[in-house]
């Protein structure tokens, strides 16, 4: 767990201040094109149970859910033009590196969930909160088209409740079992393979 922290906070470090002129970029498009806070935050279920604010880039309207769910469909009308685009090569995820300095993430781990849909986990699923939340990990990447997904359903949070949110728990018990710095690498280089060819 030591080396997973010195590698989450080395990098965190390294990629904060090489990726500062890319965030200052981000930030001006999205105030260009829609008024509003550069940053979207929200809680998430941390390590234990314990809550925290997750940083995105925001990429939706400001009053974005106050007009619908917390789950986001590929054609959902509440995303802006510069959302698209990052979302697409999710650039949008990039200050999450903040909650990784801060040691509320890991740059590998179960992806964190709103309180909502954490109320409905089984007590045997309740265990991937042992572990310090990612940005990636293997749903990610196993459900990177999450979004079209859901925008075929016919109701999209009963389909995000009964099918797709169990299947990445399982993903993220089998994580856990097989967790270590090597594994870690290889999901991260995985991560931004898929990216690059989306």
């Amino acid at each position: 767990m030591v080396a997973k922290r010195v590698f989450d906070l080395f990098f965190a470090l390294i990629g904060l201040f090489f990726l500062s002129p890319l965030f200052a970029i981000i930030a001006i498009s999205i105030k260009l094109d829609d008024q509003g806070p550069v940053f979207f935050r929200q809680s998430r279920v941390g390590q234990f149970g314990h809550e925290f604010k997750i940083y995105k880039f925001r990429t939706m309207i400001t009053d974005a859910e106050a007009r619908g769910t917390q789950i986001t469909l590929s054609n959902d009308a509440r995303i802006t033009s510069v959302g698209t685009f990052l979302r697409k090569y999710k650039l949008d995820e990039l200050p999450q590196l903040i909650n990784v300095l801060k040691g509320e993430m890991s740059f590998v781990g179960p992806r964190p969930e709103v309180p909502r849909y954490v109320k409905l986990y089984s007590d045997e699923q309740r265990q991937v909160l042992n572990v310090l939340p990612g940005i990636t990990d293997l749903a990610s990447i196993e459900f990177r088209n999450e979004n079209e997904l859901l925008a075929q359903a016919s109701n999209s949070e009963k389909t995000y409740i009964e099918e797709i949110m169990p299947k990445k728990l399982e993903l993220n018990q089998a994580y856990i079992r097989q967790s270590s710095v090597f594994f870690d690498i290889r999901l991260i280089l995985e991560t931004l393979r898929r990216v690059v060819i989306s």
